[in-house]
């Protein structure tokens, strides 16, 4: 009877220990995912015409990235050794093996939003601003971002 309760326990635990990992996952995925309705869902689209331009859309989205992208490193800091069920990607286990690193690309995305906060006022802009703030995306992507499907 004790040595089922111990193992019935055990189990509880180590379910919940995987549950809790896979909790941290989804939250820094939703981070990201966050980031990419700005950028991706919106900025892309208007550049290449597919939804019409919308300047409060803009610059609510600019406030949006320059709020999520400051927050990265907290949602970055737990490592959940795991990625997200039947997500396209998931973080490389590099980030905590270099963690100083990974938040120092951190101010790079921040100097990028506030050089062109406040200037974007056409589509023009807007893939100046694009093109910008994505190749400092992209410099932590490289290293830190891995391809699982």
């Amino acid at each position: 009877m004790i040595r089922t309760v111990v193992v019935v326990g055990a189990l509880l635990l180590g379910v919940g220990a995987v549950m809790a990992q896979q909790d941290v996952a989804v939250q820094q995925q939703n981070q990201m995912k966050m980031q990419g309705k700005s950028m991706y869902g919106l900025f892309a689209k208007v550049i290449k015409g597919e939804t019409p331009y919308d300047q409060a859309a803009i610059d609510t989205a600019i406030t949006e990235l320059e709020t999520s992208v400051v927050k990265i490193p907290t949602v970055f800091t737990p490592n959940p050794k795991e990625d997200v069920v039947n997500a396209t990607f998931g973080s490389s286990q590099k980030i905590w093996q270099n963690k100083a690193d990974f938040d120092a690309k951190v101010p790079p995305v921040l100097k990028a939003i506030a050089d062109v906060k406040g200037k974007i006022k056409d589509t023009a802009s807007l893939k100046v601003a694009f093109d910008s703030i994505q190749a400092k995306c992209t410099d932590c992507h490289e290293t830190y971002r891995v391809k699982l499907k």
